[in-house]
């Protein structure tokens, strides 16, 4: 059993009783568990409470639902929880509202705190609609941006559903583009601009393949690849299930960044192509920061990347990103470990790679 004190995310059902919620918290207190903090959350017939508890060292979360329980209580959800979670819904209203408008391109991670949401990620949907018992609602952020945001502990209340359509009217009002390419400046001065990859970019990444080194392609896909059919470069531009990011100066791409899902929920693989005479300008580090952004927003809170024994570039460009790193070696292949969950400190993009 865990000695360790951890900190729960609860919402409750109780019986609309004077005293009920007294009872529960003077229950919990009994077992050295603190409520740290407390909503209201109006449903249709009634309320939700949601509480913020630090459970005493080895009290694990199964017993803080039968003491609520106990009380005639209902559990409609329990997930973990951080400081982040003692924020009043207002208070994290106001600040995700003025993430987005601040920078367009946190837009999925200030849905992802407006919703307490376990993921954001850019899909086609039915704005408005609400899908999977309640656990999935997609929004319109306008010019045709639609993200699905999803919650598995508890099913979105009506009173976070009226919140981030009012979010999202703001958004659209201040024509605010929730995907919006991104500028970068090289330390020669060269302009290169961050986007998402599309179908129509297949001669331009079959073109930076052609000017890149074999060592180069090497690194990137462990193999003695020389170009790619066109089959394969439609698929790394577009893959099922994940995202392709794009550092194009001019009319040429000179590198290319992946995030790519996988089944495990909290972990996605990440990997970097940049041509080589593009190299230590800050094209990776850039690549790497963008996307490290968009897992926190998809509720990713590692990224795997791959090298063969002996390759340091990759653990540089995410260390300049200020992105902490763990390093280990599985069947003779360098497994990176980059943390970039929401208690990470965000990367930047002045470096090199």
């Amino acid at each position: 059993m865990a000695n360790t004190s951890e900190t729960w995310r609860l919402r409750v059902e109780l019986d609309d009783h004077p005293g009920v919620l007294a009872r529960v918290t003077t229950r919990l207190a009994a077992r050295d568990c603190n409520v740290l903090a407390l909503s209201i959350l109006p449903v249709p017939g009634g309320v939700v409470d949601e509480l913020v508890v630090k459970a005493a060292p080895g009290v694990p979360p199964a017993e803080l639902v039968r003491e609520i329980r106990a009380e005639g209580g209902r559990c409609l959800g329990i997930t973990h929880a951080n400081v982040r979670d003692l924020v009043d819904p207002p208070t994290a209203a106001l600040r995700a509202t003025a993430m987005a408008l601040g920078d367009p391109y946190a837009t999925p991670e200030a849905v992802r705190v407006l919703l307490a949401a376990d993921s954001v990620s850019f899909e086609q949907g039915e704005p408005g609609a609400v899908t999977d018992g309640g656990h999935k609602v997609c929004l319109s952020l306008g010019d045709g941006t639609t993200v699905a945001a999803r919650r598995g502990w508890a099913p979105f209340t009506d009173v976070e559903l009226a919140r981030a359509a009012v979010f999202a009217e703001l958004l659209q009002d201040n024509a605010i583009d929730a995907d919006p390419p991104s500028a970068v400046v090289t330390p020669d001065g060269a302009g290169v601009v961050l986007r998402r990859g599309g179908q129509g970019d297949v001669d331009a990444v079959a073109s930076l393949h052609s000017r890149c080194s074999a060592r180069t392609l090497f690194a990137r896909y462990h193999s003695g690849v020389r170009s790619l059919p066109r089959r394969l470069l439609h698929r790394l531009l577009t893959p099922p299930r994940g995202r392709t990011l794009l550092a194009v100066c001019g009319r040429e791409v000179v590198g290319i960044g992946q995030l790519i899902r996988t089944a495990r929920p909290a972990e996605a693989e990440v990997s970097l192509l940049v041509e080589d005479s593009w190299q230590h300008n800050g094209i990776g580090t850039a690549l790497l920061a963008r996307l490290a952004g968009t897992a926190r927003a998809e509720g990713h809170s590692e990224l795997v990347a791959w090298c063969l024994p002996g390759e340091s570039g990759f653990e540089r460009t995410a260390i300049r990103a200020g992105i902490p790193v763990a390093i280990r070696t599985e069947q003779g292949m360098v497994r990176l470990g980059l943390r970039v969950g929401p208690d990470e400190s965000a990367p930047v993009q002045a470096a090199t790679r």
